[in-house]
């Protein structure tokens, strides 16, 4: 006998519409306190929106480090990319968050985690010329030869954007 089709998820109103709207703009803003209460009454941690961008991704690429640590903490996957294949870390190597990208790492996110297009954290700082988030990712073990989907490497993707020190930083960190 096959299966029965799956019905159709319902139909939010309005109300639940504008909830979502603040709960996600509380993650933006870095409302920890508001967070942590909405988790101890059942809202997933790993809440999307319409963009794939879970809380843990807009608190993190927002510089939130309370928000970021109470979404953790209530089971936020440090792994979870967006529908553009940005992972939490990433957004915070993009953003030069050095204190979150310690936070998320510190909470399981893979050093050389990515999304579909296989752009880590790594490639991302090393693109933007964040040479201190450079460094943190090395020192957790980050791997300056990994490449993403393109078969590009984290110096590939710095030189194609012109940035001016990260080039050479990882070339360093490639030499015994």
């Amino acid at each position: 006998m096959p299966p029965e089709p799956e019905a159709p998820p319902p139909a939010l109103d309005d109300e639940t519409v504008a909830f979502a709207g603040r709960v996600f703009q509380m993650a933006r803003m870095g409302h920890a306190e508001e967070l942590e209460a909405l988790f101890g009454q059942g809202l997933p941690a790993n809440l999307r929106n319409d963009k794939g961008d879970s809380l843990l991704m807009l608190a993190a690429y927002n510089g939130q480090a309370e928000a970021t640590r109470v979404i953790l903490e209530a089971g936020g996957d440090p792994e979870l990319a967006n529908d553009r294949g940005q992972t939490p870390l990433a957004g915070a190597a993009f953003k030069g968050e050095i204190g979150i990208a310690r936070l998320l790492l510190d909470h399981g996110a893979a050093v050389d985690g990515s999304g579909a297009g296989g752009r880590t954290a790594l490639m991302v700082a090393a693109m933007f010329d964040r040479t201190e988030m450079v460094d943190l990712l090395l020192a957790r073990g980050a791997d300056p030869d990994r490449r993403d989907a393109g078969g590009q490497s984290a110096a590939e993707m710095a030189q194609a954007m012109g940035a001016a020190e990260t080039p050479a930083q990882l070339a360093q960190a490639k030499r015994p």
